[in-house]
């Protein structure tokens, strides 16, 4: 990252901004100008000049906008020229757009510019056929370096590792390391640290730029040095890597494999990525959904969903089988029929709500087995407390429309329980998921809408044929 204290411009696509009004996305009137000039072969040059000169970021940003034919314009314009930055920031529908304009050959020659984090993570997402076709076309260096990091587990240190580094042995001294730095070829593009490192290339510390650069030439690398490395082993899950990078504030960590050798690096540039994966995975895994990109189509996007549809059919259909139980009831309080959904959905609701703090909470390690019982017992008078408001709102609702005392009594009691039991339902289905190692976030929202449905029905129709009938 470079700060620079020139005037404000606007940057191709993004207009200035004041810092009141700070925007850091494309500008519709931008947008809109490149379909114009794709539409325009006259334009051509002018199309492909202002892209290039877009960051990264807006450039993929960009060419997921555009509907397919202008896509396919814009890559031939971009052949040739293209920012092999921008392939990792693309959804990989759109990804997979750009490597059928351009080929195996120009892809692999791509993927060879990028860092190995960037290059290991592009193969990964192409399938077999295509996996083999680009790795086939890479220098051997850039071949051998990607499949060392396929090699390893999905989502673990080693896929994630950026296998550039700067690493130097301990008995340097300042100035032996700044003049082998102005001189060595093969370094990162950026780093902010040395790596200091023993004879078996084990990590012994880092000295940051900030500190090298203040020190004197004579000064030994070992006294700068700050030894309190957190290593990560090649085979840590990434979303530990991110819970280390959270806790401890790092910047950047040394990735060691079995021997405690340095083979790597992860940055915070990537585990923000994560995070952000993590996060997503979370919170299409609460609403039963598996990752599809925006960009997917119906076909694909459908068939991903119905898997869980189909279990909420079955539970819906064991929720039918609790309200089948009071035929009888229903026919004498055709009332029920109405106020029943009331108290169902302030049930599920609620234990939603429940169950988003508590999924939460185990993701961030907030909740755990230490503080299970408290915050259980939190979320109860959490529920009991709001059950009570609710209770005399939905019993006063019931009276006015029904002008029925004893009618609303049962409502309100019913709506007590069932927010009770949702603060229950919401704290307990993810702790149990969790001790028997299932992700909280597959399942936990369809048992949870399910029991509350149950139990929420099962509260009127309960209680009502107890003391209506």
């Amino acid at each position: 990252m470079h700060t620079t204290n020139r005037p404000q411009q606007a940057r191709p696509g993004r207009p200035a901004s004041s810092h009141e009004d700070t925007t850091f996305d494309l500008a519709p009137e931008f947008v809109q100008d490149i379909r114009a000039a794709l539409d325009d072969p006259d334009r051509a040059t002018e199309a492909r000049e202002q892209v290039q000169g877009l960051h990264y970021a807006d450039a993929a940003d960009l060419i997921e906008r555009l509907d397919e034919d202008r896509r396919a314009v814009l890559l031939s314009l971009l052949k040739g020229g293209f920012n092999p930055e921008i392939l990792p920031e693309l959804d990989d529908d759109v990804r997979e757009t750009v490597l059928d304009a351009f080929g195996y050959a120009d892809y692999a020659a791509l993927v060879a510019e990028l860092d190995s984090d960037d290059a290991v993570y592009l193969v990964d997402h192409l399938d077999e056929t295509e996996r083999a076709a680009v790795l086939e076309r890479l220098p051997e260096t850039d071949r051998t370096v990607i499949e060392q990091g396929l090699s390893y587990a999905d989502d673990s240190a080693g896929r994630l590792m950026q296998r550039e580094l700067v690493a130097v042995p301990s008995y340097w001294t300042v100035g032996d390391a700044i003049d082998w730095l102005r001189g060595a070829s093969g370094l990162p593009e950026e780093f902010t640290e040395l790596f200091v490192v023993d004879p078996r290339h084990r990590p012994l510390g880092l000295v940051r730029l900030s500190a090298l650069l203040r020190a004197r030439r004579q000064d030994r690398l070992e006294a700068l040095m700050d030894t309190g490395l957190e290593p990560v082993d090649v085979g840590m899950d990434q979303e530990e890597i991110a819970l280390l990078f959270r806790r401890r504030d790092l910047l950047s960590a040394p990735v060691t494999d079995r021997a405690g050798r340095l083979v790597g690096r992860i940055t915070i540039d990537d585990v923000v990525d994560v995070i952000d994966e993590e996060a997503e995975d979370d919170m299409l895994r609460l609403a039963g959904l598996s990752e599809t990109g925006t960009y997917a189509d119906a076909f694909a996007t459908a068939r991903t969903r119905i898997l869980w549809l189909t279990v909420n059919l079955g539970t819906a259909m064991l929720v039918s089988s609790v309200i089948g139980l009071f035929e009888a009831t229903l026919e004498k309080l055709v009332a029920l029929a109405v106020l029943m959904p009331m108290v169902s959905s302030l049930g599920g609701n609620a234990g939603t709500q429940t169950l988003t703090a508590a999924v939460r909470g185990l993701a961030t390690r907030d909740l755990s087995a230490d503080n299970a019982w408290r915050q259980t017992g939190k979320e109860l008078m959490v529920g009991l407390m709001n059950g009570v408001v609710l209770a005399v709102l939905a019993g006063a609702a019931a009276w006015l429309w029904y002008s029925d005392l004893p009618l609303a009594g049962v409502v309100a009691t019913a709506m007590l329980l069932n927010m009770i039991v949702a603060a229950l339902v919401g704290m307990g289905v993810p702790l149990a998921l969790e001790r028997f190692g299932v992700d909280p976030a597959v399942a936990s929202s369809v048992f949870v809408t399910m029991m509350t449905d149950m139990l929420g029905f099962l509260a009127v129709l309960g209680l009502a044929t107890l003391f209506l009938l």
